[in-house]
Order: structure tokens, then C-alpha cells, then sequence
């Protein structure tokens, strides 16, 4: 059996943000690193748009992303997510696939951004102590 084969018969792991820890700083590190780790996957081919809203991306993470992490980035990372298929759909292919990868490296750029802020408060909180 081919390594594509064996993917197509295999479920699709769904994650679930509320199964994470309940320190607001890991979860929200967790989502950063996770979400980097999506981009690499969406622009190696890996993982299709599609897969990635049934994996992760799904109203049920938007919704937690939305009331438990209350940060502009975070909400931004999904919404981004979530309208990746719909570059494919109503973009001409070359277009689409050029703003295909502007939007990974929007969504990458704010992961960093969340981690980089992360840092900041906990080595600030740190010093503080």
C-alpha cells in the first residue's frame, strides 16, 4: 500500500484546543507552536486546506480561540485558517496560489509574534518575582 493510500483510509486526527492545558500562557504558547507547525504542513503539501479546517481550524477551536485566548493574533491565525480553501475556489490558480502563501506567511508572522509577546511577559514576570 502506498503512503497515500494509507492516509485516505486512516480518520483524520481533529484537534481540540480545549483539551490543552489550562495555564493560559501554554495554551496560548501551544497554539503558536502548533500553528507554526500547520503552515509548514499546508506549504509542503502535507496537509490541503480542507484537511486543515477538518483537523484544526473548525468552528469549535474558532469559538475557544475566541472567548479563552481574547487576542487579536490568535483570532487572526484562524480566520486566516479558515479562508484558505476559499483562495482555490473563487481565485483564478495562478493568483490563488500566490496569495495562497501570503496568507501561511501572515499566519506564521503572527505565531511569532504571539510567542515573541509570551517571552516578553513571562521574562518580565520573572524579573518581577
Amino acid at each position: 500500500m502506498r503512503r497515500g493510500e494509507a492516509m485516505k483510509k486512516c480518520p483524520l486526527a481533529r484537534i481540540a484546543l480545549s483539551d490543552t492545558s489550562d495555564n493560559p500562557v501554554q495554551r496560548l504558547e501551544f497554539f503558536a507552536l502548533l500553528n507554526l507547525g500547520l503552515v509548514q504542513s499546508l506549504a509542503s503539501g502535507v496537509l490541503s486546506p480542507t484537511e486543515a479546517i477538518q483537523r484544526f481550524y473548525h468552528a469549535d477551536n474558532c469559538l475557544y480561540v475566541r472567548r479563552h485566548f481574547r487576542n487579536k493574533e490568535a483570532n487572526a491565525v484562524m480566520s486566516h485558517g479558515v479562508q484558505l480553501p476559499d483562495l482555490f475556489d473563487y481565485l483564478p490558480a495562478e493568483e490563488a496560489q500566490r496569495e495562497f502563501y501570503r496568507e501561511l506567511e501572515k499566519m506564521r508572522s503572527l505565531c511569532l509574534k504571539l510567542l515573541e509577546n509570551e517571552r516578553s511577559v513571562g521574562g518580565a514576570a520573572r524579573v518581577t518575582a
